[in-house]
């Protein structure tokens, strides 16, 4: 295990700037994860930490060494790849010792570290088999154990889960998390889904278009996003535009006056978060905003059940609420009072 460091890391391909200027520092046992959309540069900075993509500039180092230049089996980095990228040829055994055999261990030491690494993942014995016997889950499994094998300094993870149904995939990242926990191993893992992020990083990256636009943890990205972007992309929120006619007031597009807590007068979006509103049949008093409302459609989503309000013909909300037996759960049409505190909401200029 070692700590990584990326410093000014930088992907240019022609006028493209994939990556543009990435420092991070990733501690000595810290699971870390790139969080971001499709085309941010999450990828291609894992890529060039696992030495498959040359930086344009930057520098990369693991523990006290410098690997910017070197090859991917001289840096001691596991990668397991969203695709598995398993030789379909090859046995489970064959595939594990693949890393190995790049790097000349002994066949003694070499079998040895195979059955051991199949072991950390729950499969012994299975070692004859060819991947297309296995299942999703296994085969990930396998690719993971392949990563494990080489005994990495950092174990990179290119969304490991995504071929994997919903199940499955609960079930696969608390085995994973489990797993680095145990080891203590320092590992950066690639992930659009928010889900997977939240319950398994113990700090989150979130990119978009090649730059980092927050660090921090779960908690610090949910209640303190540092920008609209994140906000909007680390759980749920819904945005209302408008602008901030003083401190502490806000007008919305549809003409709404709502009490926000600070703000610099100009256009701006309210950012809510569905959970921290609250909708009854009557007015809400006590509250900094309450405004009447009719209900546009209703989500039944199981433990909780989402309920879409419109509030002017500019403004519309979410408001999220348990699935209680004695709770309010209106129906398509029906009028309601929606209301939240003005510390409940996050203004952001424009």
């Amino acid at each position: 295990m070692a700590r990584l460091d990326i410093q000014n890391l930088v992907k240019r391909y022609g006028d493209f700037h994939a990556v543009k200027d990435v420092s991070l520092s990733v501690a000595d046992g810290e699971f870390v994860v790139l969080l971001g959309p499709s085309g941010c540069g999450k990828t291609t900075t894992l890529r060039m930490v696992a030495g498959f993509i040359e930086p344009t500039a930057g520098q990369v180092r693991l523990g006290d060494g410098d690997v910017t230049l070197l090859p991917p089996w001289r840096r001691n980095t596991g990668m397991v790849f969203q695709s598995y990228a398993l030789f379909p040829h090859l046995t489970v055994a064959q595939n594990v010792a693949f890393g190995l055999e790049m790097r000349k261990v002994p066949k003694a030491d070499m079998e040895k570290r195979v059955e051991e690494a199949l072991a950390l993942v729950r499969l012994s014995g299975y070692g004859a088999r060819l991947p297309r016997q296995l299942s999703g889950g296994q085969q990930q499994r396998v690719a993971l154990a392949r990563a494990l094998a080489i005994r990495p300094d950092v174990l990179l993870l290119d969304e490991p889960l995504s071929n994997l149904d919903a199940k499955l995939r609960q079930e696969v990242r608390v085995e994973i998390r489990e797993l680095q926990r145990q080891l203590g191993l320092t590992t950066v893992m690639v992930t659009h889904d928010q889900e997977e992020a939240l319950t398994m990083a113990d700090r989150l990256v979130v990119m978009n278009e090649g730059t980092v636009h927050q660090v921090g943890s779960q908690r610090d990205l949910y209640e303190r996003p540092a920008d609209r972007f994140v906000a909007g992309f680390v759980g749920r929120t819904t945005f209302l535009a408008g602008t901030v006619e003083s401190a502490g007031r806000f007008r919305t597009e549809g003409g709404l006056g709502l009490a926000v807590a600070g703000g610099t007068p100009g256009k701006a979006a309210l950012s809510l978060r569905p959970e921290r509103i609250e909708i009854a049949p009557a007015p809400l008093p006590g509250l900094d905003n309450d405004l009447p409302g009719t209900v546009e459609f209703v989500s039944y989503l199981g433990a909780q059940i989402d309920i879409h309000v419109r509030l002017s013909p500019a403004d519309r909300l979410v408001v999220q609420v348990a699935n209680r037996a004695d709770g309010f759960s209106p129906e398509v049409g029906q009028q309601v009072h929606v209301g939240w505190r003005a510390s409940a909401g996050q203004v952001f200029g424009e």
